[in-house]
């Protein structure tokens, strides 16, 4: 009998999310402060992962984050380790101080605020009359003041720019703003100016907005989660910086270098789920 037991004690895996990344950590010559200033995670955080105390960390969002990060920043596949950290947070089991702690299922970290409810509610209010007000002309033709040239000069005057090709986004030139949208919590994202001076810097919670100052001189971001952060100009979208997981610095966000990135890069086939935390 004590043959089997040993034999299925064995048999059981020995090594966690944590475990492979402190590994490939070790294997790559990286400390944890060297990883700490890459990744812009706090080394506390790091060390949290390495020894699968995923409690000590503030939420759910933050561990698959942090995780995601730190598997790149290694070398390790970014879903791999994702996929490990989620089976662990499901199992609901956390190694803190020697003793294990459970997150029940009306866990508070799950839930999303009543404030973020309203606001995106508000915002979505917003976006359809502002929508509704700026196409109004198309949804509702002739309901406008009549033009004050004939139909035939009108016709004359847009010729010449029907003869241009037109770019691959249109936005309305009366409303320039940048505005990144977090699509998950816990995004790291860190706007500066072309001197270097921080304009923002945080934890995005998901729905969270920031609009880019129309003042900054030569805006740019540093994020490693593209992907999670849509991108508006006025009224139009146009997607994220990448579909993947990747970190990316001194990419300018300014509304004619966002439609000009835009612009040279084909949209790639839509032929897989989205990646959700």
């Amino acid at each position: 009998m004590s043959d089997e037991v040993t034999l299925r004690d064995e048999q059981l895996p020995l090594e966690g999310a944590g475990q492979k990344l402190a590994r490939a950590r070790e294997a790559a010559g990286m400390t944890i402060d060297q990883v700490a200033a890459e990744t812009r995670i706090p080394a506390r955080h790091l060390e949290s992962i390495e020894h699968g105390e995923f409690s000590e960390l503030p939420s759910r969002a933050y561990a698959i984050g942090f995780s995601r990060n730190y598997a790149q920043a290694v070398g390790l596949d970014t879903n791999e380790i994702v996929d490990e950290v989620r089976a662990e947070l499901d199992n609901g089991v956390y190694r803190e101080n020697g003793a294990t702690a459970t997150y029940e299922p009306g866990d508070p970290d799950r839930v999303p605020g009543r404030g973020l409810a309203w606001f995106s509610a508000f915002a979505a209010i917003l976006l359809i009359v502002g929508g509704l007000a700026f196409f109004r002309g198309y949804i509702f033709p002739g309901s406008g003041p009549a033009p004050l040239v004939g139909e035939q000069q009108i016709a004359e005057n847009q010729a010449p720019a029907a003869a241009t090709a037109a770019p691959a986004i249109a936005v309305a030139s009366t409303d320039r703003r940048v505005v990144f949208t977090s699509l998950e919590d816990g995004v790291w994202v860190k706007f500066y100016d072309d001197a270097g001076e921080r304009l923002m810097e945080k934890q995005m919670a998901e729905g969270e907005r920031y609009v880019v100052p129309a003042d900054a001189q030569g805006p740019q971001v540093w994020t490693g989660q593209p992907e999670a952060l849509r991108i508006t100009i006025g009224d139009t979208d146009i997607g994220t910086l990448s579909d993947e997981s990747e970190i990316l610095r001194d990419i300018d966000v300014t509304a004619e270098a966002l439609l000009a990135r835009n612009s040279a890069e084909p949209a790639p086939a839509d032929d897989s789920e989205p990646q959700l935390n």
